[in-house]
């Protein structure tokens, strides 16, 4: 049985629940999770999917108290873990809905990104903060980033590291599709959903397909020789871990 996700029916839309505490971050265990449910789903082929975190915390992204430890085998275990996460829901030939209920920083974002809506409700902060993290963006992540985002937003996000409120300015830049008040979060993003899923099914996917499936393909090719599966945790990483874990991953500085 998961331990962090789980899913739930709300009629023909599957409700995941990512719930890893206090933040949500990104384990092998949680990754583990995220893909199997996302392999299940494939097959049991819903209506559509709405992703929703814990209250606060859509994803605070990789779990930066045990980075600096991993071994070879496993810094090589994470990035397969992250790519196979994120090109499974980006592929996912349903709707997805990502329902952003709180921070979503680093690899929290970019799960965010894989959906096929984003919806806020202005609580949290977002950004890419792997940089300051000391540690690189695994091929799929970072690919995903560029075909979702313009090149401009790109470099700040990535370059910069800054953290921005989940607002109005977050919808401009693309990150999200449009914000909603906290308390009607989950059921705009299930209404979404259901609009999503109601349009032709066969059709949804060919045409995702189109849109996305060339990008998918070279995301899968490239993460077979990602060069962060062998040289992802640097000597820095320990440090500038710790330096965010001591000021808070939301702090943004």
């Amino acid at each position: 049985m998961p331990r962090f996700v789980s899913v739930e029916s709300r009629n023909e839309v599957a409700l995941v629940r990512v719930d890893r505490p206090p933040a949500n971050a990104l384990d092998l265990e949680l990754l583990e999770e995220g893909r199997a449910v996302a392999d299940e789903l494939r097959s049991a082929d819903p209506g559509a999917v709405v992703i929703v975190g814990r209250e606060g915390f859509f994803s605070a992204g990789v779990d930066l108290k045990a980075v600096p430890g991993l071994d070879r085998d496993g810094q090589r275990a994470m990035v397969n873990g992250i790519n196979e996460l994120f090109l499974g829901w980006y592929s996912f030939p349903r709707p997805v809905v990502c329902a952003v209920n709180g921070h979503a920083i680093a690899g929290g974002l970019i799960l965010a990104l894989c959906g096929d809506h984003r919806v806020g409700c202005g609580v949290g902060k977002l950004g890419l903060t792997e940089l300051r993290a000391g540690i690189g963006f695994p091929a799929a992540a970072l690919g995903i980033v560029r075909a979702e985002l313009s090149p401009p937003v790109v470099r700040e996000l990535v370059l910069k590291t800054d953290l921005m409120e989940s607002g109005p300015a977050a919808v401009e830049l693309g990150l999200l599709d449009e914000l909603v008040a906290p308390d009607a979060l989950l059921d705009r993003s299930l209404a979404v959903a259901e609009e999503l899923g109601a349009l032709p099914r066969s059709a949804y996917a060919r045409v995702k397909d189109q849109l996305r499936g060339g990008t998918v393909s070279e995301l899968r090719r490239a993460a077979e020789e990602d060069p962060m599966l062998g040289d992802w945790v640097g000597e820095e990483s320990g440090a500038a871990a710790s330096a965010i874990l001591r000021h808070g991953p939301t702090e943004g500085t």
